[in-house]
């Protein structure tokens, strides 16, 4: 991917991974058009970055999707690269009596369905342009979950399917494919899913580093971007995914489940 001279939209673009990578990608001299749920937080975020764009919009809904389209294209009609970044993270015990159905689904909408919708509403416009790249924006739980938080890595196990399924049925276009890996990385999002005693001794990736490495993989074409330990966490489910699910996950999982009524 070129990585300068793009207009750029990123969903879920005013905090943690998203907003990071707007800042840079900017600096790297390109239109950078952000989203997010709330007005108050994306007019902010402009304020205090120049030259950055921001709409309102809500990915797990259908009818805002195509408002956003409708309103990004005619205000930006160079658009060529739509980078899927949106979601929540909730740990979710199955066998709670609090575990509702709401919730699961508002995860799946806006981690799965979020990004397919707006990958089949905007891709008619991406090949019209002469380069255009679509990035989705995954985990290293895709590849071994976090069983505390099942949802949450169902949706990026399947947002990685889905997006090796996309870049080979747009391997005749010119829209290039990409998927970024992160680890475990310092967010608002991290911080809000764990208590600090989760991350106590966890290798955290600070955002900006994560954001670098996640350019540097763009840029150099590597379709499918794992930094730091999504690498490993990709190997080793190849490997041995129970016994290391076990041993790394294991007693937050026992924590949950002595918190569960027999």
């Amino acid at each position: 991917m070129q990585i300068t001279g793009n207009t750029i939209l990123i969903t879920g673009g005013t905090s943690g991974i998203g907003l990071e990578l707007a800042r840079q990608l900017l600096a790297l001299e390109n239109t950078v058009i952000v989203t997010g749920r709330n007005q108050q937080t994306i007019d902010t975020v402009i304020a205090a970055n120049p030259g950055l764009y921001g709409f309102q919009s809500d990915v797990s809904n259908p009818d805002a999707i195509v408002a956003l389209y409708e309103r990004v294209v005619a205000k930006f009609p160079a658009l060529n690269c739509l980078v899927n970044n949106a979601g929540i993270q909730q740990q979710i015990n199955l066998q709670a009596p609090a575990c509702g159905l709401s919730g699961i689904a508002s995860e799946i909408e806006i981690n799965l369905m979020g990004p397919i919708r707006l990958t089949i509403q905007f891709l008619p416009h991406l090949k019209k342009q002469t380069r255009a790249t679509i990035v989705n924006v995954s985990s290293g739980l895709a590849f071994l979950p976090l069983p505390v938080s099942p949802v949450y890595c169902a949706t990026k196990a399947a947002l990685h399917s889905f997006t090796m399924s996309l870049r080979m049925q747009l391997k005749r276009t010119r829209v290039e494919v990409f998927e970024l890996v992160p680890p475990l990385t310092g967010t608002p999002m991290t911080r809000t899913a764990f208590e600090p005693k989760e991350l106590k001794g966890q290798p955290i990736m600070p955002v900006d580093k994560l954001a670098r490495l996640a350019i540097r993989g763009l840029e150099r074409g590597h379709l499918e971007i794992r930094p730091g330990m999504s690498k490993i966490m990709k190997l080793t489910s190849r490997l041995s995914s129970n016994a290391m699910l076990a041993k790394m996950v294991g007693s937050s999982v026992d924590a949950m489940l002595d918190a569960t009524p027999a």
